[in-house]
């Protein structure tokens, strides 16, 4: 018998969006074909429909776009800030009107739940253009120096498990500080950098500022290693992120790298248990666990393992995973088969190795990529799971007794990206996250974010800062 408290489905529509059969390069302001004539298929990953077939580029095509951008930046970056502010304005504002709909394409195209895109991407990626719009015409007053100048072209790789928002955090104090672009999306997400494509002609954004490349690996390496190319920017694996690197030393190039995380949410003795909880479910299944900083570490003291862990659970056996365009959805799809079968394997590892696996009752789809939320508890320092990222919805729960054990397993690790602390003391707040090697900590929260903060990480989760004042001086010769 149906509880009264059942929820009804609430789908989306997918009227709004109009997605064409194929989509071009986006080079110079038109669509146009590959040099070559590849393609590839776009797929949902809630049912595996191909939504579109979308064109290859290939080094002779990133050749076009960046000789595009190059003859763009003359006159672009002559152009006065308050100029160019005008356009991001006009960005961000058609962002805006163009949000339902860019949402959907999003859940479509990625396969997160409809009220993340909607209630969390669009409004940031919209607040992104407006806040470096305000920071166009004030860049002598940024803290670099008299007249700081645009470096020139900036050759930008993004990932697929926030496409919008990470082409937001790229292109937008790129144009901003005079420069221009050309952005890879990722394979499996890329429908929204080429809508973003229509939105810079919609705006008026003159011709070769904005130059949209789909591709695989070897377009972003072709687009990283060109030598006209004055700035790289890439989010995503550290493997990769340590190739371009090793592609770049030597050269002249800027760079800025965003790459993986193993974020440890610490819980401490005092920490408001509910609260925590709810914490701990947006740190690590947000966007189905698919974030660099996700918070995959929990470290609980001891005092409070049972109650956490029984509170926890409880909270898990409510989560809806299902469809993402219904508007109930909590967890949806994971983004690609290639995705689920590195989590699946992971998972494996970590109950070879003795950490005891446990899921709430969870019915998976037939078609699609689905993973249900899962935590592991019993996990040790050594285990797989509690070192690699697994970038699904997976947690790995570990204890601590003291203050200073918590801050020396939530640092042993490559990663340096993000924390999370819980407790009640602001004294004990300052005291750890002071401690704390990672990019981001937040305090009795997680995965807030906000333009004006500035984002990146130590160690193996790269260098360079993203967002906020700092953001601006990865695009400036300073």
């Amino acid at each position: 018998m149906a509880s009264a408290f059942d929820y009804a489905p609430a789908p989306e529509s997918r009227s709004i969006v109009d997605i064409a059969p194929s989509y071009g390069l986006f080079v110079d302001g038109e669509f146009t074909d590959a040099a070559d004539g590849k393609v590839f298929k776009t797929v949902s990953p809630s049912s595996e429909e191909v939504l579109a077939e979308v064109a290859r580029a290939g080094a002779e095509d990133v050749d076009r776009a960046v000789k595009a951008a190059r003859k763009a930046f003359e006159k672009w970056s002559a152009l006065p800030g308050a100029e160019r502010a005008k356009y991001l304005f006009r960005i961000a504002r058609i962002i805006q009107e163009r949000s339902r709909e860019l949402a959907v394409l999003e859940t479509l195209d990625n396969g997160k739940p409809i009220k993340e895109t909607r209630d969390a991407d669009l409004p940031l990626v919209a607040a992104h253009f407006f806040y470096y719009a305000g920071w166009a015409d004030k860049l002598d007053h940024a803290g670099f120096g008299a007249n700081p100048r645009p470096l020139g072209v900036a050759g930008q790789v993004i990932p697929w498990n926030f496409p919008l928002l990470m082409l937001a955090w790229k292109i937008a104090p790129a144009l901003a500080t005079g420069n221009t672009v050309v952005l890879k999306p990722a394979e499996t997400t890329p429908l929204s950098a080429l809508f973003f494509a229509d939105i810079c002609r919609q705006a008026g954004l003159p011709n070769g500022m904005v130059n949209i490349l789909p591709g695989y690996g070897d377009t972003g390496a072709a687009l990283v290693a060109h030598p006209d190319v004055d700035k790289v920017a890439f989010t995503g694996s550290t493997a990769v992120g340590k190739a371009i690197a090793r592609q770049i030393a030597g050269t002249k190039k800027k760079v800025t790298l965003e790459l993986g995380g193993k974020g440890a949410n610490i819980v401490f003795d005092d920490a408001p248990i509910d609260q925590a909880v709810e914490g701990i479910v947006n740190g690590i299944f947000f966007n189905q666990g698919q974030v660099c900083c996700a918070g995959s570490r929990l470290l609980v003291q001891e005092s409070i393992q049972d109650e956490l862990l029984d509170s926890l659970k409880r909270r898990l056996s409510t989560l809806r995973l299902g469809d993402p365009l219904d508007k109930n959805t909590d967890i949806g799809a994971i983004n690609s088969e290639e995705q689920l079968a590195r989590i699946t394997t992971l998972v494996e590892a970590g109950e070879a190795e003795g950490a005891e696996r446990w899921s709430p009752a969870c019915e998976l789809p037939t078609s699609g990529y689905w993973f249900a939320p899962t935590l592991f508890t019993n996990v040790t320092q050594a285990h797989t799971i509690a070192r690699d990222e697994i970038f699904g919805p997976v947690l790995s729960v570990l204890t601590f007794r003291t203050p200073d054990e918590a801050v020396a397993k939530a640092n042993n690790s490559q990663y340096g990206l993000s924390a999370g602390i819980w407790t009640e003391k602001g004294s004990r707040i300052l005291a750890v996250a002071n401690k704390l090697r990672a990019g981001v900590v937040w305090a009795n929260t997680f995965n807030k974010f906000d333009p004006t903060s500035p984002f990146g990480g130590y160690k193996e989760s790269g260098f360079g800062r993203e967002g906020g004042r700092h953001g601006l001086e990865a695009y400036l010769d300073v």
